[in-house]
């Protein structure tokens, strides 16, 4: 798979837009439903991006990956995001679906990968593939439906079976919030806020029809992973520290995407 049009030119801006900067820490979405205690960037963080000396280097990218049961809003919730719409016609996902947002994150250049995964299981071995070289990972299910909140612990196991070393931060996110009252919510986010504590993960709840949490989540997201990006750097380079650049084309496990999308085996079933 090719950068699109799209993908590169965000990349390749210059400045973000002004939704997408942050300079201070971006607030959980309940403080008692997340492993990430952080109320601030680390201060190694601060001063490499105050010293500005390291970080400029080139293009500052993480990839995020979103899983979850099909017709959970996955596609939806990223499009929101990305292009501000909402589309309620339900297109399943083939393989995967990539965008490219950029941020300025304490006036450093930072640009995250997000990668929209099919959840149909005749899909998953082409989805699959993608896995690995997330770091993070977006595991999404829908409020009204219990049995997609039950499949989430199998999402992310494969999730971290592709990535076994890295330990990508992790968000538990409950999408279509607005088709339910606030007595039924509740209930739900109980259960769910259990679920995320067993998976170590950080839980949202969104909607994707009316825009309510979502870009809160996202920037909450992208600030953690630039936390820790720069975070690893500090630590294991010291002051000389060498930039987590991505050539263009290239995907983060290091190897180059091809110019098609994979073939899924035919145990994987037909479009």
């Amino acid at each position: 798979m090719q950068l699109s049009r799209s993908a590169v030119y965000k990349m390749l801006q210059t400045h973000a837009e002004k939704d997408r900067i942050i300079s201070t820490f971006p607030p959980p979405f309940i403080r008692q439903a997340t492993p990430y205690t952080n109320d601030d960037f680390d201060a190694p963080v601060k001063n490499a991006a105050n010293a500005n000396r390291t970080l400029q280097a080139g293009l500052k990218i993480s990839k995020m990956i979103v899983l979850g049961d099909m017709a959970t809003g996955k596609t939806c919730l990223v499009n929101r995001f990305c292009h501000q719409i909402f589309d309620a016609n339900y297109k399943a996902t083939i393989g995967v679906d990539f965008e490219v947002e950029r941020f300025d994150i304490l006036g450093i250049p930072y640009n995250l990968q997000i990668w929209d995964t099919a959840g149909q299981e005749r899909f998953k071995c082409i989805a699959a593939s993608y896995y690995r070289g997330a770091h993070a990972v977006m595991v999404v299910f829908d409020v009204t439906n219990v049995v997609t909140l039950a499949h989430t612990a199998q999402w992310l196991e494969e999730a971290k079976q592709a990535n076994p070393a890295s330990g990508p931060i992790v968000f538990l996110v409950g999408t279509k919030r607005d088709l339910l009252s606030e007595g039924a919510y509740n209930q739900i986010e109980a259960q769910a806020q259990r679920v995320a504590t067993g998976l170590g993960a950080e839980y949202w709840a969104v909607s994707s029809k009316t825009g309510i949490n979502v870009d809160a989540l996202f920037l909450r997201l992208a600030a953690l992973a630039f936390n820790r990006a720069v975070m690893q750097e500090v630590q294991g380079h010291g002051t000389g520290t060498r930039s987590s650049t991505v050539k263009i084309g290239e995907r983060l496990d290091g190897s180059f995407e091809s110019k098609k999308k994979s073939k899924c085996s035919s145990s994987c079933g037909k479009v």
